[in-house]
């Protein structure tokens, strides 16, 4: 096995980053939360990459949350900062593989991500009260993902539950048998990835951004966002597609 901590590959514009320590349930190490934000910026500044994958290496985790006998603090907690705030402001969708254990730290680079699709034997939770810490930078991710009650005894309880429920809990974008897992994962980064590249970073942007905002405000600000997609290539290149009954070619201009 690679003894990377973090493993990168490009592949149909769709870069996977996965968590390779399988031995220790993918938790991070100071290393690998270093690699992970390098990593982002390469795939933000790769025009050929228009989606990202996170995922963890193995069958049984996705990411374990801190290794806390790894090193993680001090530098490794300021790059946990700059690592969920690079997720929140990624140009292209994101998308959290969920292939097992999700938990504490793991459940913050998750929430960061655009969509979350998770394997049927998926386990979540914020286990840090358990040992004393509290799930501190991961709170302002879990606050504006789940309701505050549900939030709340997540934290408090510390407890672990199934993918069920975290899709009731409204974190999880899809819950997938594990006989179709990687079909479903294929599928929907290639049709993330046939999207316009330019339209998609607006848009994303303007998804995001009218969150809070006053009605009146978020119409008037949306208004100038539409014309700004509108105006790019790839929209008047959609638009003839669709008159054409054909295909469109997007070029992210």
């Amino acid at each position: 096995m690679n003894e990377a901590p973090l493993l990168y590959n490009v592949v149909d514009h769709t870069a996977t980053l996965t968590i390779n320590r399988p031995e220790k349930r993918n938790a991070l190490s100071a290393e690998t939360i270093s690699q992970l934000v390098a990593r982002l910026d390469q795939a933000a500044a790769d025009d050929d990459v228009r989606v990202v994958l996170i995922t963890g290496a193995g069958e049984k985790a996705f990411c374990a949350g801190a290794d806390l006998g790894g090193g993680v603090g001090g530098k490794g907690t300021a790059e946990y900062a700059t690592l969920l705030k690079r997720l929140a402001a990624f140009p292209k969708p994101t998308m959290a593989r969920v292939n097992g254990y999700c938990l504490a730290g793991g459940m913050g680079i998750m929430l960061a991500c655009d969509l979350v699709i998770a394997r049927e034997d998926a386990q979540f939770g914020t286990p840090e009260v358990n040992v004393g810490l509290w799930p501190m930078m991961i709170g302002a991710l879990i606050y504006r993902n789940m309701l505050p009650k549900q939030a709340a005894e997540m934290v408090f309880l510390g407890q672990r539950f199934g993918a069920d429920e975290a899709y009731r809990m409204g974190f999880v974008t899809r819950v997938v048998e594990t006989a179709v897992f990687d079909q479903t994962i294929h599928d929907i980064t290639h049709q993330l990835a046939a999207k316009s590249p330019i339209g998609m970073k607006i848009g994303k942007e303007a998804f995001y951004a009218m969150v809070g905002m006053p009605f009146a405000e978020a119409v008037d600000y949306l208004s100038g966002k539409l014309a700004e997609v509108a105006a790019t290539e790839d929209a008047a290149a959609g638009v003839a597609a669709f008159m054409e009954k054909r295909e469109p070619v997007f070029k992210g201009k």
